[in-house]
C-alpha cells in the first residue's frame, strides 16, 4: 500500500494490454520454449503454496513428536512464529532471484532454486522431531529458495512469447499454476493422514524435480538467447 502512495503513476514503459484471447491459447501452448517455461512454473507451484499452507501443521507435529505428545512443552506459538518467519524469509529469496536471474540467466537461477528447495523438502523429514534450533534453519533456507524463482517464470514467458500475446501467455501460465496448487494443497494433508507429517513434505520435491528438468531443457534451446539479455 505504501508503494502505491509513493509511486502513484505508471512507469515510462507502460503499454496498453491486449485482451485475453482464447484463440491464441493453442498457439501459445504449442510453443516449445514457452511450454518448458510453463512446466518449470508448474513445478514451482506444485511446491510453493502447499508448503506455505501446511508448514504450521508440520512444525506442530514435529514439536509434538519431540516433546512426546506434550503440547505445552513445545510452546503453543512456535508453529505460527516459525511459519511467519519462513514465509517472510521469501522476501530475501525474491530479491536474490531477481538480482541474479538478470545477471546469470533465468534458467540457471530457477534450476538452482528448485534444486535447493526440493532438497529442503526431502530433508524436512530428517529434521522432523528435532529441536527447533535444528529444524528452523532448514525451514528458513527452504523459505528463501522456494520462492526465489517465482518471478523468473513470468519474466521468461514475457520474453519468449510473441509480443502481441504476452498478456494471454501470462494469464494461461498463472491460471494453470494456481489450478495445480489447489491439488497439492488438498493432497498434502491426505498423504500426511496416511504416512504422517514427517515424510509428507517429500511429496513436494516432485515439483522441483520436474521444474529443474524443464528449465535445463529450455536452457539448451536456441530460444534461451531471448532470456535475460542473452544469458539464458
Amino acid at each position: 500500500g505504501l508503494l502505491v502512495l509513493l509511486v502513484p503513476h505508471d512507469g515510462p514503459f507502460a503499454a496498453a494490454a491486449p485482451p485475453f484471447s482464447w484463440r491464441a491459447a493453442p498457439r501459445i501452448l504449442a510453443d516449445h520454449a514457452v511450454s518448458l517455461a510453463n512446466l518449470g512454473y508448474l513445478g514451482h507451484m506444485w511446491e510453493l503454496y502447499a508448503m506455505w499452507t501446511w508448514l504450521a501443521a508440520f512444525v506442530a507435529a514435529s514439536e509434538l513428536a519431540r516433546t512426546g505428545g506434550d503440547p505445552a512443552a513445545g510452546g503453543a506459538r512456535a508453529p505460527a512464529l516459525v511459519t511467519f518467519a519462513v514465509v517472510g524469509s521469501g522476501a530475501l529469496g525474491c530479491w536474490l532471484g531477481g538480482k541474479f536471474g538478470d545477471r546469470w540467466g533465468r534458467t540457471l537461477i530457477t534450476s538452482m532454486a528448485m534444486m535447493l528447495s526440493g532438497a529442503c523438502a526431502l530433508a524436512a523429514g530428517l529434521a522432523f522431531g528435532r529441536p527447533l534450533v535444528v529444524l528452523v534453519p532448514l525451514l528458513l533456507v527452504w523459505g528463501v529458495t522456494v520462492v526465489a524463482d517465482s518471478a523468473q517464470f513470468s519474466a521468461a514467458v514475457s520474453e519468449l512469447a510473441p509480443r502481441e500475446l504476452v498478456g494471454t501467455a501470462l494469464t494461461l501460465q498463472t491460471s494453470l499454476g494456481f489450478l495445480l496448487t489447489c491439488l497439492t494443497i488438498y493432497l498434502l494433508p491426505w498423504v500426511a493422514a496416511r504416512v504422517g507429517w514427517r515424510w509428507s513434505m517429500s511429496l513436494l520435491a516432485l515439483g522441483p524435480a520436474g521444474g529443474v528438468w524443464a528449465m535445463l531443457a529450455l536452457r539448451r534451446r536456441p530460444e534461451a538467447a531471448a532470456l535475460a539479455g542473452g544469458r539464458g
